[in-house]
């Protein structure tokens, strides 16, 4: 029987050769993606509109859903292989109509990269009340993905490869509460939970999936400056993690210090062709490899240096959230079945 990650026993380094300065072009070079399909949310800013190129530019089709396709337009003006779509994460209509479009063109889908995402933002629901951080950044990959499994397993061989966060050590997944009704909103906890949840659900569609030939990862792409990502962040979170000084100035040792947006999409390429990962799954990478369990110790703001946290990758977590987020969502997902 395969091993599975369960409770972290695959989390250690395969020695993949690269590190946390490697880039994304560095490492898909020698790999060809022609004929390869993908889907890529958010694939038009940041390390999302990295990771389209580099996998365009190694042969994929890749398909951009946006829920600012103007934007994508001139994001991606000149760039081959490209598709745009319109998706909204935050409305499920809008991922249940994208998702039933790409089945109707009746290709199989290679590679599905859950890019999107939104960090410490105020408090907003969508139309099934959930809380946004956990709406955009968890259900709505879960929904996209059981919406697409038909496309995934047609492709005899697949991955889903979500761009979770060091940011999942901030809180582990609330049971009793996980859209902020009864308690005070965190934007910061509500973001630690959202991605917690996306790297349990990585470790569980892993388990129910692999028999199909469908992989399963999470990662960790880096701090990294220059996306849009922290756009709503409040100033003092900001001044917290010592991107700004006390008068709202930028630190630039601290800025320097952090990723370019092509090494911050590397872990996402690596999960998505590395050969190394063809037998194992349900995994937490950062810096183009598996990343280790972390300790729990040496925290400063909460978080660790590196690695993922052990209620992340807690087998009996993960089946509970499944179950859950049927409920929450409305979907009944066996991929088993």
């Amino acid at each position: 029987m395969e091993q599975t990650n369960d409770n972290g026993a695959l989390q250690a380094p395969l020695g993949s050769g690269f590190t946390a300065t490697s880039t994304a072009s560095e490492v898909i070079k020698g790999i060809n993606l022609a004929g390869k399909v993908v889907i890529v949310t958010g694939g038009y800013t940041g390390i999302g509109l990295e990771t389209t190129k580099v996998l365009a530019a190694a042969g994929a089709t890749v398909v951009v859903p946006a829920r600012s396709p103007e934007k994508a337009r001139e994001n991606l003006a000149g760039v081959a292989n490209i598709e745009l779509a319109e998706l909204d994460l935050m409305q499920p209509d809008s991922v249940d109509a994208f998702a039933a479009s790409f089945l109707a063109s009746g290709r199989p889908l290679h590679l599905l990269i859950h890019n999107a995402g939104i960090m410490f933002v105020p408090l907003r629901r969508d139309s099934r009340g959930s809380e946004s951080q956990l709406a955009t950044n968890y259900l709505a990959p879960f929904q996209l993905t059981a919406r697409l499994w038909p496309a995934l397993q047609q492709a005899q061989g697949a991955r889903v490869v979500s761009v979770s966060s060091l940011g999942h050590q901030f809180a582990p997944f609330n049971f009793e509460d996980p859209n902020f009704e009864h308690r005070d909103y965190d934007t910061m906890a509500a973001y630690g939970q959202s991605k917690s949840a996306l790297n349990l659900f990585s470790l569980e569609l892993d388990k129910r999936g692999h028999a199909a030939g469908i992989r399963a990862y999470s990662l960790h792409p880096g701090n990294i400056w220059g996306t849009e990502l922290l756009r709503e962040a409040p100033m003092d979170i900001l001044q917290q993690f010592g991107f700004y000084d006390k008068q709202g100035k930028e630190v630039p040792e601290v800025i320097g210090s952090l990723k370019s947006i092509p090494q911050g999409a590397a872990t996402t390429i690596w999960c998505a062709t590395s050969p190394l990962l063809n037998t194992i799954g349900g995994v937490y990478c950062e810096d183009s490899d598996v990343a280790r369990l972390a300790s729990g110790e040496g925290f400063a703001n909460g978080v660790e240096s590196a690695g993922v946290m052990a209620y992340s990758v807690d087998a009996a977590t993960a089946t509970r959230l499944w179950h859950l987020t049927e409920k929450l969502t409305g979907i009944s997902f066996n991929p088993a079945g």
